[in-house]
């Protein structure tokens, strides 16, 4: 059921067209993309810690590298997951770094449970802006997006791989893609309203507050009905995080309709390797704490059929703090009748536009 709520932040009343059915278990919905926020909450944590497709892997991979090495976590949290996981697997030191103030100081207090705590220093702060020896082995994150990129993991572990790692020291995860594929994004929400789920609201609120003012976020996307996209899915972003890993980066590809239908943007999603020749984790189809992220490109869907080609252009470049990529999208879309759409989106970290395309024009409507 469609409604309209007001929320209120930092002296803005913005109304938000709402879907107040209850979240169920495989139902899709609409929320803003939280990660690259620092708004992280106990639910936020918890569906982390619990997220097995992920532990798993990351697990598998501190069992092969961490043992009698020192390790590394930055983006720790209040669990030290990944530092007490290191420990676990044998490592003889752990360092975990914080960003998050509230998270760092949760982190603290939960230090003295873990035992042997004298085997974890815990430091407050951006990992890029810190110095301290020795150098470590291995250096594990969980600072990947659902955009690869978007929590600032090219930047970060670039200067970890030339400040905080000995020479030949390794990085977990080992590599993450960018997918993209060609949808509608009702298509993805049936038999639904386009809303944001009535519990982001909070998220909502939260991501305009630490901003100051509201702008156009990133459209994540929980349970998309998979039968909707119109190709396959094609890399777009690239982090390989032991090899030429770029900061800022421009692709240009082909997407290939396969069926008919209308497309008015593109899904994307992540691939995550944490060792190179594991099966990797699926965020589209593998039930994941990432999710998928939806980006408008036409302002009206365009009708496609099998056999039209989008020719797709996405890059990635440092937004104003150093660390996280604004997104800029190019699209042509060919198709069989001769026919060409053109469309272009800014997906900024923080700031720009708000309201500037019809999607947040109906998601954010003035009366």
């Amino acid at each position: 059921m469609r409604s309209i709520q007001v929320i209120e932040t930092r002296g803005h009343s913005l109304r938000v067209c709402v879907d107040r059915e209850p979240e169920q278990e495989g139902r899709p919905a609409l929320w803003p993309s939280v990660g690259e926020y620092p708004i992280y909450d106990p639910f936020l944590y918890t569906t982390m810690t619990t997220d097995d497709e992920r532990n798993e892997r990351f697990r598998a991979a501190l069992s092969q590298l961490a043992p009698d090495k020192r390790i590394l976590d930055i983006g720790t949290g209040q669990d030290l997951l990944w530092a007490r996981e290191g420990l676990r697997a044998g490592a003889r030191h752990a360092l975990a770094i914080e960003v998050i103030e509230d998270a760092f100081h949760k982190a603290a207090a939960n230090l003295p449970s873990f035992d042997p705590q004298d085997r974890i220093t815990l430091l407050l702060g951006q990992s890029t802006d810190l110095q301290f020896a020795p150098r470590a082995d291995v250096c594990v994150a969980e600072i990947i997006g659902s955009l690869a990129g978007a929590e600032g993991a090219a930047a970060v572990l670039t200067d970890a791989r030339n400040r905080h790692l000995e020479p030949g020291g390794l990085v977990v995860p080992h590599r993450a893609v960018t997918l993209a594929a060609a949808v509608r994004l009702a298509d993805l929400l049936p038999e639904q309203p386009v809303a944001f789920a009535e519990a982001s609201l909070p998220y909502l609120r939260s991501i305009f507050d630490w901003h100051g003012t509201p702008f156009d976020v990133r459209l994540r996307v929980e349970n998309p009905s998979v039968g909707a996209l119109l190709s396959q899915g094609v890399p777009v972003e690239v982090l390989d995080f032991n090899g030429d890993l770029r900061t800022e980066q421009r692709t240009t590809t082909r997407i290939a309709i396969m069926r008919p239908g209308h497309m008015d943007g593109v899904l994307t999603w992540l691939n995550l390797w944490c060792l190179p020749d594991e099966e990797p984790l699926d965020a589209l189809h593998m039930k994941t704490n990432w999710a998928t992220i939806y980006l408008p490109l036409f302002e009206d869907s365009v009708p496609v059929a099998a056999g039209d080609v989008l020719e797709l252009t996405f890059a990635a470049t440092l937004c104003d703090d150093g660390l996280h990529p604004d997104y800029h999208l190019s699209a042509d879309l060919h198709t069989a009748d001769g026919q060409q759409h053109h469309a272009t989106l800014a997906s900024p970290h923080h700031g720009g536009s708000f309201r500037a395309h019809t999607i947040y024009q109906a998601l954010f409507p003035t009366r």
